[in-house]
């Protein structure tokens, strides 16, 4: 009676700890975070990073894993990456504005989410700014009474997908520019404008690109203003790029580092970026090859620091150019590279954020949605049926109550198994009744409790003959390893057929946690 009881209490506080967990993010404004200094061991610093957790924003965010950017303005009709701000309005006038069709060909890519250029450097506005005329209130779409931020909105909503915008701080068209006091109220006011007027914001996008004003002065942004005013809006969207939530890979080439951590160290106790340094909020050197190794935390701890929960998004354009260009429709990305910035990105611990900018039409071209389809059709072939749901799962050691083997493949990411104690290897075995083919593996840490797992091997069995003996003996060959998992490891190797494989964690920075496994077959690859 005494054991069933003492099984009972220790369930009671696994859940309890899971609820506590949930409403603690539900209300935390930010990740949690951590001060480091010299005077913290390797072993310190260790614990103290895997006590950093994401916030409820952070984590929903996550969850989105892809995402389209759309690229659409006056440069559409310009032919131009970026314009001066003295184009004319009236050059803006798609014929066939569509973004129900964006959002179909979204969707059948498999994405999540849109996040539209409200407005880019040359200062235009896709919607009626009452701050400027220098939108489409003054172009002859729609006699001026059209507002593409609205359509593209209420076509997200209508979709499924969450919306979410890119507003510019560089302005080359706004005379206030360079007169920072005067331009910093006005930003204000367009960003309240988009925050307030086009119902649930799910992510704001600012890029740190700036220059002189026609003053001569260099613009000097109020990014904590800028910051408050989101959250004073939109408390649930998240702040990327210049922002506290979501940091920018450091790459547009679609490639995520081999070791992607999202609590990396954080040299200054601000979260704001410094004027040499404009793409790195924190004092966070978004380009850096190494951002959240132990080795990294240490070199931030010798002078003082803080671990943050800050993790990384790839952007990254369908064709070379960001917005529509007539003489790039044949250049849009193969299937095999979306499909490789895919495993490097969403299967590297990062979010994908894909652009695809619509034509002077106002729609996605063909070429686009034609690619656009053949990804989606290969990632659903690839992820409809995990296989390894199919496996008896074995785990050495007693049960841990409230975080069970099973539930790596319950399909919840917020469940997960953990070891009862800390081990020096962690092994997971999936044993099946038939050899499965497969060539594609999952997993995923819950990220509630920090990212944890350093290094891992998948490993399939082979079976020697009997020679006498009374039980099976294998021989484990390798298939593939790996570094870093975080929110979702995907990893892709040369086909294996197996009725016994196995994960080992070989190093973690604590008791790791598997919320996920799978296996998978892309039938492209066999």
């Amino acid at each position: 009676m005494g054991r069933v009881l003492s099984i009972f209490v220790i369930a009671l506080m696994a859940l309890s700890f899971t609820a506590c967990l949930r409403r603690g993010d539900r209300l935390t404004e930010k990740g949690s975070q951590v001060s480091v200094g010299p005077s913290d061991s390797r072993q310190v610093l260790e614990r103290k990073a895997v006590s950093v957790r994401p916030s409820g924003r952070q984590i929903a965010w996550q969850k989105l894993e892809f995402q389209a950017f759309v690229h659409f303005g006056l440069n559409t009709f310009i032919d131009r990456e970026w314009g001066t701000g003295q184009e004319e309005p009236a050059l803006f006038d798609p014929s066939d504005l569509d973004p129900d069709q964006w959002v179909r060909a979204f969707k059948a890519a498999g994405m999540k989410g849109v996040i539209i250029t409200a407005k880019h450097h040359d200062g235009f506005c896709l919607w009626p700014s009452r701050y400027t005329a220098h939108s489409v209130a003054s172009s002859p779409w729609k006699n001026g009474k059209g507002d593409a931020v609205k359509e593209v909105a209420e076509a997200c909503r209508k979709g499924g997908l969450k919306f979410g915008f890119y507003l510019s701080p560089w302005d080359r068209h706004e005379p206030s520019y360079g007169d920072s006091p005067r331009y910093n109220e006005f930003f204000k006011n367009q960003l309240s404008e988009l925050l307030t007027g086009y119902g649930e914001i799910s992510e704001v996008w600012f890029d740190g690109a700036r220059g002189e004003g026609p003053n001569g002065k260099i613009q000097v942004y109020d990014w904590p203003g800028f910051w408050q005013v989101v959250r004073r809006y939109q408390p649930q969207a998240v702040i990327s790029i210049i922002g506290p939530d979501v940091r920018w890979v450091g790459n547009e080439a679609g490639r995520g580092r081999r070791s992607e951590w999202s609590v990396v160290p954080a040299t200054r106790m601000d979260d704001f970026p410094a004027a040499d340094n404009p793409q790195g909020a924190a004092g966070l050197k978004a380009q850096a090859e190494d951002i959240g190794s132990l080795e990294a935390i240490e070199a931030v701890a010798k002078t003082g620091g803080r671990l943050i929960w800050y993790p990384a998004q790839v952007d990254v354009s369908i064709r070379p150019g960001w917005f529509y260009h007539g003489s790039e429709d044949g250049r849009v990305k193969s299937l095999d590279r979306l499909l490789d910035i895919y495993y490097s990105s969403v299967g590297g611990n990062t979010q994908l954020l894909l652009n695809v900018p619509p034509d002077q039409r106002g729609l996605i071209h063909e070429n686009d949605v034609r690619r656009l389809t053949e990804l989606g059709l290969v990632l659903n072939g690839t992820f409809a049926v995990n296989l390894s749901a199919r496996a008896e799962i074995r785990a050495a050691g007693r049960v841990n109550h409230g975080f069970e083997v099973h539930k790596v493949f319950d399909g919840d990411p917020e469940t997960c198994w953990m070891p009862p104690k800390e081990e020096e290897e962690t092994v997971l075995e999936f044993l099946f009744s038939e050899p499965v083919f497969f060539n594609v593996a999952m997993i995923q840490e819950n990220i509630r409790f920090g990212q944890r797992i350093e290094e891992f091997i998948i490993e399939a069995a082979t079976c020697l003959p009997a020679s006498g003996r009374e039980t099976e003996a294998y021989v484990w060959n390798e298939i593939s390893r790996g570094t870093t998992v975080g929110y979702k490891r995907l990893v892709r190797f040369p086909a294996v057929s197996a009725k016994l494989i196995r994960l080992r964690i070989t190093d973690s920075r604590s008791r790791p946690t598997v919320a996920e496994f799978g296996l998978f077959l892309d039938p492209e690859r066999r």
